[in-house]
């Protein structure tokens, strides 16, 4: 009798990938995972300990993949904002991982290498040491932040889209300039959440790196 097939570890990430752009961290479980493979899911234990582990695992494979290659150029500012478009551009390709690197988080290979690069670029910034770690964690929350809220928008079908679309302009084009005088009067000028998020994402980034740059000592 033919026993089992052993999947191996890379093996077991690809199909957990492939799930979770089709589904969603809440809805994805282990069970379902080995279903999709053929076993049972005390043989993708073996692997992993817990759901959370291999989520994380898939998470950072977008991150290490993502630094695979990049080659850090420029000053502080501009490595700091190649690498967050570098690791914005990994889960645009796959954003139904986003939303699983936003609440997992990851702490292998690839997690590791955005951290250190990060790092070194503050410390080129010209900050003292001891405020490093303070500024980075602000910059890698926002970016995550930023990441998984634009993920959100991108794995909208287009109907969703349209009919979002719509209820916006009918909120914004038809607000009571009584209740809502300063809507009214920007009425045609404010635009949708999904509307120029790159835009977005550099300007509010690039408010941060200027507030790291302004609290640098000078010279």
């Amino acid at each position: 009798m033919t026993g089992r097939k052993r999947w191996s570890t890379e093996e077991i990430l690809d199909a957990a990938a492939e799930l979770l752009r089709t589904g969603d961290a809440d809805s994805f479980s282990v069970r379902k995972l080995a279903a999709a493979l053929g076993t049972d899911s005390s043989s993708l234990y073996r692997h992993f300990r817990s759901k959370t582990e291999l989520l994380r695992a898939v998470a950072d494979r977008i991150l290490l993949a993502a630094m695979h290659d990049h080659r850090p150029e420029g000053d502080w500012k501009q490595r700091i904002t190649s690498l967050a478009l570098h690791v914005r551009d990994a889960f645009g390709r796959q954003p139904q991982l986003a939303t699983v690197w936003g609440r997992y988080a990851s702490s292998g290979t690839g997690s590791r290498l955005v951290m250190e690069e990060m790092l070194q670029a503050l410390r080129a910034s010209g900050l003292p040491d001891e405020e490093i770690p303070a500024r980075y964690h602000r910059i890698a929350v926002l970016i995550a932040a930023l990441i998984a809220s634009e993920a959100g928008v991108s794995t909208v079908t287009p109907e969703e889209h349209e009919q979002g679309l719509e209820l916006f302009r009918v909120a914004v084009l038809g607000a009571d300039p009584e209740r809502f005088p300063a809507l009214a009067h920007f009425a045609r000028d404010v635009r949708p959440l999904g509307a120029d998020r790159r835009a977005a994402f550099e300007e509010i980034l690039a408010a941060q790196l200027s507030a790291i740059e302004a609290a640098a000592p000078r010279g």
